[in-house]
């Protein structure tokens, strides 16, 4: 990038992160999450480590925080209350401990200390004589609003710290050697730093008694903290049932290290985080991390990451402060669902159903621990109301195994080169007419035989859910098909070895592989051949239930309307899709070429082995361990319940795994009952 498109590109991300920035810290409102915050801030930073003669005294790179509200008398801070920078995988953190070393190089080892990222609210305590006398917010980093008598209304917080010889006797059983230096320094003054937050029970409490009293609900627990800590009657804040955990000791008590802070506060009656852990070196670090991650769920609170100090303090005040932050701390966070990236240009794909999808080609950005260079517009409409052109810079979200999707546009960002998006007339890939046909959102390639909607339905018919062929990949699919071997699904099942020998990425071996798992596919479920057809509005529970009800091909394929109507849990949309893809003449004679290719469909029924589950319906999302899901809704079925693909009131159950994706948040959202996979196989036991 050239210096002056530089320092255009800095002073419109400077104002737009200043706006998120002032919502956030001093009207308590957010627009954009977290992680889109953060990506923004660190393009910033890039670009001005690229063009330090760039960085300006109004940057948000060179202060803390926001500016403190006038509503408060303002406190100032002894010493600065930074904030950290962030790392996003082992990779960063590694770096992060390189840069450490070599500034100070005699330190042969380090070691760390590690607490739970809380995410709430930085505050600063002040006790003289054991008593708690000013109590305020981090404002600008030096100097914050005075909430004394807000924060009094927090039972966690003492007001009174434990008197000295209880201290002693608590220290003396945590750790001996530090009883003679707290003996020695201990006057009844003590400074310390800690976050203010609100547990998720009373999170959904509060969200649940605004939506009675008809006001809207709190975006997420943080707010919440925030808003509570700074209202002008304390009545409302002690109505918020707030919490707290103490993470700093400011004053001199003869610890040395961070983890002896912990033991001091702990002793001196303030309430500390008991899953925070001292680790010997960075491994442990990432066990720690990987420890969490997966679990952060099943805290009380919510968490955002670790943050990871250099436990030795003489070594952590020698490494010193880099603008806002302290080099020898960093928040180590959880991979974020968000992250702020550009459209450079959006394209047409083509589905097996002939539906044309705008897909934007992003900048490479991590979003949920991975790397994303694309994400779908879904539609033409879902294109004019995100308003998402090319060029634009946009927030992109991904949740479990959702297909990334950009879901804001940042217009302030734009320069005025921007281009909008027009859906083809044309097919892109044979040039056939393109049409969108009245009452539904998507546009169609008219062409049956575009080579897209064909290659992308083999693809559909071989893949997992469906005849589950190993070796057909995107790349020999298109190959047996440029070749001319293959035109439908029904003629895979016609290759002979020698028709493969002959083509490139084949030999013997790999041909016979084909052609062997080509055999074994032939016999299939009943539920798993009619997922395979690929009916529009049929997913694999759709399949199972029109199996149980039908049998057979012939019985469903003669079936009327009204009895595919009848059928529970399959609407009026479904049932005509499916009662008018079996009267399509080119439809039934695929049928008849499967049947000759020697395609056999299993008519086992699946009985209950018992009825433990019976009226039970479970939904699964995420990647489970120790079943695939189609292996556990089998065991679902096995008991007498039931498995559904989407998240309603009537759902008795969501399993979740690593990972998981939105029905998780639905779930939550609806009060329905979530497992972890430990629960789950306990219930089936």
């Amino acid at each position: 990038m050239k210096r002056q498109e530089a320092k255009q590109r800095i002073e419109k991300l400077k104002k737009e992160i200043n706006y998120h920035r002032y919502l956030y810290h001093v009207l308590d409102r957010q627009e954009i999450s977290d992680a889109a915050h953060d990506a923004l801030k660190n393009e910033l930073e890039e670009l001005e480590l690229q063009f330090p003669e760039l960085v300006t005294a109004d940057s948000p790179t060179q202060r803390v925080g926001g500016e403190p509200l006038e509503k408060f008398k303002k406190v100032a801070h002894s010493a600065p209350m930074l904030s950290f920078n962030d790392a996003f995988s082992e990779e960063e953190m590694r770096e992060w401990e390189e840069r450490i070393v070599k500034l100070l190089p005699k330190e042969k080892h380090y070691s760390y200390y590690c607490e739970l990222k809380i995410d709430g609210l930085a505050i600063s305590l002040i006790y003289e004589h054991e008593v708690l006398k000013t109590g305020s917010t981090r404002g600008d980093g030096k100097v914050g609003e005075d909430v004394t008598q807000n924060l009094r209304t927090i039972a966690s917080l003492p007001l009174r710290l434990l008197e000295k010889e209880r201290a002693i006797a608590s220290i003396r059983k945590l750790k001996k050697s530090l009883v003679p230096g707290f003996k020695k320094k201990y006057r009844g003054r003590v400074e310390v730093r800690g976050e203010v937050f609100i547990t998720k029970k009373e999170f959904a409490r509060i969200n649940r008694d605004r939506k009675k009293q008809g006001a809207s609900s709190f975006a997420n627990p943080r707010n919440i903290a925030a808003g509570s800590v700074r209202q002008l009657d304390p009545k409302v804040t002690a109505s918020r049932r707030l919490d707290s955990f103490a993470y700093a000791l400011m004053s001199d008590l003869g610890q040395e290290t961070h983890e002896d802070e912990h033991i001091l506060l702990s002793a001196l009656g303030l309430k500390t985080n008991n899953n925070n852990k001292y680790c010997k070196s960075l491994r442990e670090v990432f066990d720690f991390y990987t420890r969490w991650a997966p679990n952060r769920e099943k805290l009380p609170y919510e968490i955002d990451g670790i943050v990871v100090i250099v436990n030795d303090n003489s070594v952590f005040r020698r490494l010193g402060t880099v603008g806002k932050a302290s080099r020898g701390a960093i928040a180590y966070k959880f991979a974020g669902m968000e992250a702020v990236t550009r459209v450079e240009d959006i394209k047409v794909q083509v589905g097996r159903g002939g539906s044309l999808t705008p897909v934007a080609t992003l900048r490479p950005a991590r979003v949920a621990g991975v790397v994303i260079t694309h994400a779908t517009l879904h539609n033409m409409d879902e294109t004019i109301r995100l308003d998402v052109k090319i060029g634009d810079t946009v927030i992109v979200q991904r949740a479990g195994d959702v297909i990334p999707d950009i879901v804001r546009v940042l217009p302030k960002l734009r320069t005025g080169k921007e281009r909008a998006f027009r859906m083809p007339k044309k097919c892109p890939v044979c040039g056939s007419r393109v049409v969108r046909h009245k009452g539904e959102v998507a546009h169609y390639c008219t062409n049956k035989k575009c080579f897209a909607r064909s290659h992308k339905w083999i693809k559909y018919f071989v893949s997992r859910g469906a005849f589950d062929i190993e070796g057909l990949g995107d790349k020999i699919i298109e190959q047996l098909m440029n070749e001319g071997l293959v035109s439908d699904p029904a003629d895979l099942f016609k290759l002979t070895e020698g028709d493969l020998v002959p083509l490139e990425r084949f030999a013997a071996k790999s041909a016979a592989n084909l052609v062997a798992a080509l055999k074994t596919g032939k016999h299939i479920s009943f539920p798993r051949f009619i997922y395979a057809l690929g009916i529009k509005h049929v997913g694999e529970e759709t399949a199972i239930d029109l199996a149980k009800n039908f049998g057979s091909v012939e019985s469903l394929q003669h079936a009327t309307l009204e009895q595919l109507q009848s059928i529970r849990d399959i609407g009026g949309v479904v049932a005509k899709s499916v009662h008018e893809w079996f009267r399509d003449k080119e439809n039934v004679k695929f049928l008849q070429n499967l049947k000759k290719a020697g395609v056999k469909i299993k008519s086992e029924k699946r009985e209950a082995k018992s009825e433990k589950l019976r009226g039970k319906t479970f939904v699964f999302t995420g990647e489970l361990g120790r079943f695939t899901r189609d292996e556990a809704r089998d065991k679902v079925r096995e008991l007498g319940g039931e498995s559904a693909s989407s998240v309603s009131k009537s759902t008795a159950y969501v399993v979740i795994g690593s990972d998981p994706g939105s029905k998780y948040e639905k779930a939550k959202k609806l009060g329905v009952k979530i497992l972890n996979e430990k629960e789950f196989l306990k219930l089936i036991s």
